[in-house]
C-alpha cells in the first residue's frame, strides 16, 4: 500500500430561517441555519467524508446513517471524533486538510480562526494542518440565492 492517500469530500445543506448555523464546530451568528439530520455542520461533514474516503472506509452516511434516530440532532464534532478514532485504528494519521466553504452570507472569514482552533482540538492536530477557505458564488445558483451552503475538502493521510 502506498503510504500516502488522498480523499475528497463534498456536501450541501439547505439554509432555513430560525435554525442554528453550525459551521466548523462553532455556532455562527446568522438569520438562517443549515438543515439536516444532525446539526448539519457542512464543513465537518466534508472533512469526515474526505478522511473516510482516503482510508477507503466508505462515507459519513455509511457510518452515521440519517435513518438512525441516535444521530438525530447530534453534534457533528462527536462524529468527527469517531471518524478520527476509526482512521487512527487503521494506522492512519492526517497530513493536512484543505477545505472550501461556499456561502453567500454571512461572511465567514472572521470565524475561520475559531473554526481552526475548534477542529484542531477535536482532531488532536496542529492548526497548521487545517486550511479553511471561504468563497461566494457571486449570487449564482442555490448558494447565491442564499438557499444553501456547500463545502469541499481534500485530505491527505499517511500510514504511520
Amino acid at each position: 500500500m502506498t503510504p500516502f492517500r488522498i480523499g475528497f469530500g463534498y456536501d450541501v445543506h439547505q439554509l432555513k430561517a430560525d435554525q442554528d448555523f453550525w459551521l466548523g464546530g462553532i455556532k455562527v451568528p446568522h438569520t438562517k441555519g443549515a438543515v439536516g439530520h444532525s446539526d448539519a455542520d457542512v464543513l465537518i461533514h466534508v472533512i469526515c467524508d474526505a478522511l473516510l474516503g482516503a482510508a477507503n472506509m466508505r462515507d459519513i452516511g455509511y457510518h452515521f446513517s440519517d435513518k438512525d434516530p441516535k444521530f438525530k440532532g447530534i453534534d457533528s464534532k462527536i462524529l468527527l471524533k469517531e471518524v478520527m478514532e476509526l482512521i487512527r485504528k487503521e494506522g492512519f494519521e492526517i497530513g493536512n486538510l484543505d477545505t472550501t466553504i461556499c456561502l453567500q452570507n454571512p461572511k465567514i472569514n472572521p470565524h475561520i480562526p475559531a473554526m481552526k482552533t475548534c477542529l484542531a482540538e477535536v482532531m488532536a492536530l496542529e492548526e497548521s494542518a487545517i486550511s479553511i477557505k471561504a468563497t461566494t458564488t457571486e449570487w449564482l445558483g442555490f448558494v447565491g440565492r442564499e438557499e444553501g451552503v456547500s463545502a469541499y475538502c481534500a485530505a491527505l493521510i499517511y500510514k504511520v
